[in-house]
C-alpha cells in the first residue's frame, strides 16, 4: 500500500508509517473490514448494520469530502495488523525479493527434511 504504484491517499499513506491499532469495523461500507483506528470508526462502528453496499454508498460522499481535505479521522484506512511491515518501494522490487526469500526458505526446509546424501522426492 506504501509502493509508489498505489493508489493510496496521502492521509491513509501517512497512517500506514504510525503505530497505530486496527480494529474490525462495519462503519464505512457496511462488509467487515480491518482498518487503523481513527475517529469515524470509533464513533459509528458499534451501530453500524449489516447493509452492504448501501452503508458504502451512504457515506461515499463523506470520505471522498475527507480525502480531498487530507482528514484520516474520517476515512477508511484499511490496514492489517502488521501494516508498520509496509514498505515504500517499487512493487516489482518487493515481488522479486519476497520470491528470493521464498526460494531460499524453501531450500532451507528442504535441508532440514532431507537426510545427509538422501534425495527428498
Amino acid at each position: 500500500m506504501l509502493c509508489p504504484e498505489a493508489a493510496t491517499s496521502d492521509p491513509h499513506r501517512d497512517a500506514l508509517t504510525r503505530s497505530s491499532p486496527t480494529a474490525l469495523t462495519r462503519a464505512f461500507t457496511g462488509r467487515r473490514g480491518r482498518g487503523i483506528v481513527n475517529a469515524f470508526m470509533r464513533d459509528h462502528s458499534a451501530h453500524t448494520p449489516t447493509a452492504y453496499p448501501h452503508v458504502h454508498h451512504l457515506t461515499a460522499p463523506v470520505r471522498a469530502a475527507a480525502r480531498k481535505a487530507g482528514d484520516a479521522e474520517a476515512i477508511n484506512l484499511w490496514a492489517g495488523q502488521a501494516h508498520t511491515l509496509a514498505e515504500n518501494c517499487p512493487a516489482g522490487e518487493l515481488v522479486r525479493r519476497w520470491s528470493a526469500e521464498a526460494r531460499a526458505a524453501t531450500e532451507q526446509a528442504h535441508a532440514r527434511l532431507t537426510a545427509p546424501g538422501e534425495q527428498l522426492t
